[in-house]
């Protein structure tokens, strides 16, 4: 594998900011349709597992679009590679608005996912730019944009869906995206690539980064397996709002993205914890958040204050386990972040879509018990990757 290290540009506050913002604006894409799932799903007359299929078919196309987009970063000019991706995220966006069917809201669903990676290049971008003294806190910094976008683009989208229809909330996206594709070529710094070869030879790249790093595999199956979790409540909570005794529509689902963003607000403040070397702590309560949050959420089924407390324990624990894993994967080879990043943040989205897939399923199954049951399995089986198989390698 042949790599160059050409000389990184300036990096300043306003680079910082404009990443921050286009990243929390480009992953908002992926959860507009999540509290609109009941909307969905009268428009269409189907099932409510039907309809969650479309959350679990835009992660889905996220990790297929990080699979094969995002190591493209190493090879090609950055910001060449994001100018090119917005045209696709804007058609992608236009097709669900003017979906026929089901069918081809599900294709549709899949494209956004597919082209929204933009984000899993200006995070390695940013760490690449930062001083390694500093990069735990700028990527807990551009995390922050990230997990705002993710948490209040279900706020903006149950309004929107509330007040103009679901359909709107796409058409709305694709207006953001040409104003943001706009600001980014006058803004954006251009990083180029540090890998010289074809295409073919990255991608294989990819399965030797696997086997030769072992820490990589695991702390990606941690991510993976935590934000199952975090895919499997936030799919199925609108179904449960819906319901007696809340009784409550798709802004209301929304609104719980405003009580989510709490847990955002501390990604910076976790990536300064994890410059000063306190990774493995930090992981570990994060994780036991997780746990306690899916049994505040078993004894909240009918209560709001404990879904408040969960969700705040949820999102909190969720993202800062996060900011700990990508903190790391950006410290082993600096010449291939991006296929790093590609490798950990597919594995994560795999996740995430199954989490999303077996939640809705348990929930037509056995309602809010069975979306419980499945959080449960999934954070205890991240706590057991992490106590039993990453102590020991942390130690070595």
């Amino acid at each position: 594998m042949n790599t160059a290290s050409p000389t990184a540009p300036a990096f300043t506050k306003l680079h910082l900011w404009v990443m921050t913002i286009a990243t929390g604006m480009v992953v908002a894409n992926l959860y507009y349709n999540q509290p609109l799932l009941g909307r969905i799903a009268t428009t269409y007359g189907v099932t409510e597992a039907a309809a969650g299929s479309l959350a679990m078919l835009t992660q889905i196309g996220y990790a297929v679009g990080m699979l094969f987009i995002i190591p493209l970063g190493d090879m090609l000019r950055r910001k060449r590679l994001i100018m090119v991706d917005f045209a696709a995220i804007i058609i992608s966006l236009l097709l669900a608005g003017f979906a026929v069917n089901i069918e081809s809201l599900m294709v549709a669903s899949f494209l956004i996912g597919a082209t929204s990676v933009v984000p899993q290049l200006l995070i390695p971008m940013a760490a690449h730019l930062a001083k390694p003294e500093s990069r735990g806190r700028t990527v807990g910094f551009v995390m922050s944009g990230l997990l705002i976008g993710i948490l209040l683009s279900r706020t903006v989208s149950g309004f929107v869906g509330a007040q103009l229809g679901w359909r709107a909330m796409f058409f709305i996206a694709a207006g953001m995206m040409v104003v943001l594709w706009g600001s980014l070529y006058f803004l954006l710094p251009e990083v180029h690539p540090s890998f010289k070869g074809n295409y073919k030879n990255l991608m294989k790249s990819l399965v030797h980064l696997v086997k030769e790093q072992p820490m990589l595999r695991l702390v990606s199956l941690r991510g993976a397996l935590c934000y199952a979790t975090f895919g499997a409540f936030w799919t199925t909570l609108v179904f449960l709002l819906e319901e007696p005794p809340f009784n409550l529509g798709s802004a209301s689902a929304g609104l719980f993205g405003l009580i989510g963003a709490a847990g955002a607000l501390a990604a910076s403040w976790m990536g300064r914890l994890s410059d000063k070397g306190n990774a493995f702590t930090i992981t570990t309560v994060s994780i036991v958040l997780i746990v306690l949050s899916y049994v505040v959420f078993g004894l909240s089924s009918s209560s709001l204050v404990g879904l408040v407390i969960g969700v705040i324990l949820l999102d909190l624990g969720v993202q800062a386990t996060h900011i700990s894993n990508q903190t790391f994967i950006f410290s082993i080879l600096p010449e291939a972040r991006n296929r790093l990043n590609t490798i950990y943040m597919v594995t994560y989205f795999v996740g995430g879509a199954s989490g999303t897939f077996i939640a809705s399923h348990a929930w037509h199954l056995w309602k809010w018990n069975g979306v419980v049951g499945v959080g449960l399995v999934f954070s205890g089986l991240a706590l057991l990757v992490h106590l039993l198989l990453l102590k020991p390698a942390k130690k070595a």
